[in-house]
């Protein structure tokens, strides 16, 4: 009795025993196949995965190339990459040559890899399209790909002319991203560099318009000759307004923040009794607008700008951006069905997005009721802007109707 209690304890131990001896092997199968691997060997195999000349070429990748494009663009229909230059047959032939033998069961470790390759490129797909879904969204998951590129296009100008207002309209569209604070680099920082620039940038993926606005730019002397020394193709957009109300437009906002600013008047004339214009007060030099872009047409042809009304953005902003969006080649993706007039401020603003609990309308600082000013000074100042804006209609080829 008790030896047969002890026969059956030994069989149960040998089955036991049996079982894990496959388990054993293919661990040592493993181990070894690793080893190969870290000694080198793993060459003779194809790499379904990786772009080795994507790898040593880091420029594609910061270029603002997509990784699934790289990954993709080298794979067969069987997951197995082409034309690379440690193909199998050509490292075999170089192994066999040097004496040294190719892995064993490679054939084998092939086929697996094909798999591999099928079912990553797979989920590749699939991830791209997710990205194309998502790439209109600040916080989408996929913001780590794509690249840090210089803006394809610029809003260079003008200060109080609806810069802001443009920029926020252009963001609705897919294949706009655009920095939201105002760089200042090509007049205030352009000391530190065009990399540390290129990294205030979103990341865009292929197809996708990089942007920025600072409206400093088209008054300040050097910003078109540098940003002509970045990119000669660049595209810039100068939103306009009647200047003799950009004027009070800017004074306004001053007025805000310095409550105990001179008068409108005081300002605007160098001597009230001759009725001289003071030129050198910024929110007047500013309109002087066919002044501005003569410095400007040195470097760039009339053909890399667009005048945007500022008078229109608010009359009719679909209209205008139906044109900004043709001038950068975007599909018209913002029409009508994006805007309502908002009779509190005066000026329109987006609908409801989908997801969002109000619409979006510019900020406080946007619509300030303007201080009521002498007519006489108005009058004094148009007859001032009138030489000047004629010469901006004909220089542009557009009469924006100020007078």
């Amino acid at each position: 009795m008790g030896c047969s209690i002890w026969r059956n304890r030994i069989n149960l131990g040998l089955l036991k025993a049996q079982s894990k001896v496959p388990m054993f092997f293919t661990m040592i199968i493993i181990f070894t196949y690793l080893f190969y691997c870290l000694a080198g060997y793993c060459e003779t195999l194809p790499r379904p995965v990786y772009d080795q000349r994507h790898a040593t070429s880091p420029s594609k990748y910061h270029s603002g190339q997509n990784a699934f494009q790289v990954q993709n663009s080298i794979l067969d229909g069987a997951g197995i990459a082409k034309d690379m230059p440690n193909s199998p047959t050509k490292t075999n032939r170089t192994l066999q040559s040097s004496g040294v033998r190719a892995l064993p069961g490679s054939d084998k470790l092939h086929s697996i890899l094909r798999q591999i390759g099928d079912v990553q490129r797979q989920i590749s797909d699939g991830d791209r399209e997710q990205l194309q879904d998502a790439s209109s969204s600040s916080i989408s998951v996929f913001n780590s790909f794509g690249g840090k590129k210089f803006p394809q296009a610029i809003i260079i100008g003008v200060k109080k002319g609806g810069t802001r207002a443009l920029l926020e309209f252009l963001r609705i569209h897919p294949d706009v991203r655009a920095v939201g604070a105002e760089p200042h680099f090509f007049d205030r920082f352009y000391d530190k560099g065009l990399e540390w620039y290129r990294n205030l940038m979103p990341r865009t993926l292929d197809g996708q318009i990089t942007m920025e606005k600072t409206p400093s730019y088209f008054v300040t002397k050097e910003a078109p000759k540098r940003i002509f020394n970045m990119s000669r193709e660049t595209k810039l957009i100068v939103v306009v307004r009647n200047p003799v109300t950009r004027a009070i437009s800017d004074y306004t906002q001053t007025l805000s923040k310095s409550p105990a600013l001179p008068s409108f008047r005081t300002l605007a004339f160098k001597n009230a009794s001759t009725g001289l214009i003071d030129t050198s007060w910024s929110a007047v030099h500013i309109g002087i607008y066919a002044k501005h872009l003569e410095n400007w047409l040195q470097y760039f042809p009339l053909s890399r700008f667009l005048f945007v009304s500022g008078e229109r953005l608010v009359s009719h902003p679909a209209d205008e951006m139906g044109r900004v969006q043709d001038f950068l080649g975007l599909k018209r993706v913002i029409t009508d069905k994006h805007f309502y007039f908002n009779e509190t401020k005066g000026f329109p603003c987006l609908k409801k997005p989908e997801g969002s609990s109000r619409p979006r309308c510019l900020g406080k600082s946007k619509g300030r009721p303007h201080p009521q000013i002498d007519p006489e000074v108005v009058q004094r100042l148009q007859e001032f802007y009138r030489p000047f804006n004629l010469k901006f209609y004909q220089m542009t080829g557009h009469d924006f109707g100020w007078d």
